[in-house]
């Protein structure tokens, strides 16, 4: 698989979280929370929506896998009680460019993996996540972001 090398800054997050085995439910508080940024009008063309899976399903139990809705917001941006709030450590990450269907998205995870490991660098211990900037979601693309060692 192709990838490119990225340094990704700390990301201030406005998040939604949801409890329980990935699949399905990610996409319900996915719709919810798009629904949410849309009516607090975040949705402008250089947007950073990011899918967090803050947990491996391999080793944590599906009911306590956690998977966060994520926008990118400014450090002056105000949050209210609606919804919370993080900080994604930055950092060198692999890059993967990929189709945005489940087929292309397992298939890719299934890879990459294996992928790094020949390539010689190693992941380090931060969230792996999807990014969409700007129109990427609606042209059914998505980046998965590894993070990797420096």
């Amino acid at each position: 698989m192709n990838f490119k090398i990225e340094t990704i800054p700390n990301y201030r997050v406005a998040y939604m979280r949801r409890v329980g085995p990935y699949g399905n439910g990610n996409i319900e508080v996915w719709e919810n929370f798009k629904k949410w940024a849309k009516e607090k009008n975040l949705l402008k063309s250089n947007t950073i929506l990011l899918a967090v899976q803050q947990d491996n399903p391999e080793t944590t139990l599906p009911e306590n896998c956690r998977f966060d809705a994520c926008i990118v917001i400014s450090e002056d941006y105000q949050i209210d009680d609606s919804i919370s709030e993080n900080e994604l450590p930055g950092g060198k990450y692999m890059i993967y460019e990929v189709k945005h269907t489940r087929e292309d998205i397992q298939n890719a995870y299934s890879s990459i993996f294996p992928s790094i490991q020949k390539s010689g660098y190693q992941i380090e211990n931060k969230p792996i996540f999807e990014r969409y900037i700007g129109d990427m979601s609606n042209n059914h693309y998505c980046e998965i972001c590894i993070p990797i060692k420096q």
